[in-house]
């Protein structure tokens, strides 16, 4: 721990303790002399000479009070100003609304038994370590090869510290054998919050995880086939289909 803050010594400078510095002690009996009493004041910093001995024993100089003054009001001033903006972010993002349309991005919805076994499977994982006020999920395939199918999975909920919580999902999407890594923030786009992507090892080559989090959903998608930049990009364009905001 550090000392006590500046601001601190000079309150209690203010409230009649005599402060301690490492200047000599002056005896003043100029003001009482023939009353023998004595005076003992701390003798002026250089930078306070001009402005005149303190108004009463171990009180700072005005000039002193104004630029603790000036300190206190500044960073009080930055705190309201951090707070503010973390405010208006949480209000923006918190209604947040997630679906699952039948075509998105140039894919096409699975409506397969398997598929819906294996989102099923998903939500209940994700909603015992993250308490969604909504889940939702899909299977996507894409035209283009069986090989190249989107899983997306996640939910809504009023979410504090999205990175936090983006995390969380990524350590729950690893596995003792096929961890998640390489984990890298990407561009999140103009919804805004946090994007991540990382790669896990699979038998033919790698899958690919990128999520979001915002103050008001977290969602993931698993890509195979597509390179990590190629499934950021995707993964950009289909959170713009399927979330909205009130």
């Amino acid at each position: 721990m550090s000392d006590a803050p500046r601001s601190d010594r000079y309150a209690a400078a203010d409230s009649g303790a005599i402060e301690i510095t490492s200047e000599p002690i002056v005896l003043d009996r100029s003001a009482s002399r023939d009353a023998e009493a004595i005076d003992i004041t701390p003798a002026l910093d250089s930078d306070d000479s001009e402005a005149g001995p303190a108004s009463s024993a171990g009180k700072p100089s005005s000039r002193r009070r104004k630029i603790v003054l000036g300190s206190v009001l500044a960073v009080t001033l930055a705190g309201v100003a951090v707070f503010g903006s973390v405010s208006w972010r949480i209000l923006q993002q918190k209604d947040a609304t997630l679906a699952t349309p039948v075509e998105v991005a140039g894919l096409t919805r699975d409506e397969s038994e398997g598929a819906q076994a294996t989102i099923e499977y998903l939500r209940t994982a994700v909603n015992a370590e993250i308490n969604f006020a909504e889940s939702f999920g899909a299977v996507y395939t894409d035209p283009a090869g069986p090989d190249r199918s989107v899983l997306l999975f996640g939910g809504t909920t009023l979410v504090w510290q999205p990175e936090r919580d983006l995390d969380r999902l990524f350590a729950l999407a690893s596995e003792e054998d096929s961890p998640v890594a390489d984990i890298r923030e990407v561009d999140a786009g103009s919804l805004g919050g946090v994007m991540k992507c990382g790669t896990a090892p699979i038998q033919d080559g790698e899958l690919v995880f990128c999520g979001w989090a915002d103050h008001g959903s977290i969602a993931m998608g698993m890509f195979a086939g597509r390179t990590l930049d190629d499934s950021s990009a995707l993964l950009r364009d289909i959170r713009n289909a399927v979330q909205s905001r009130d």
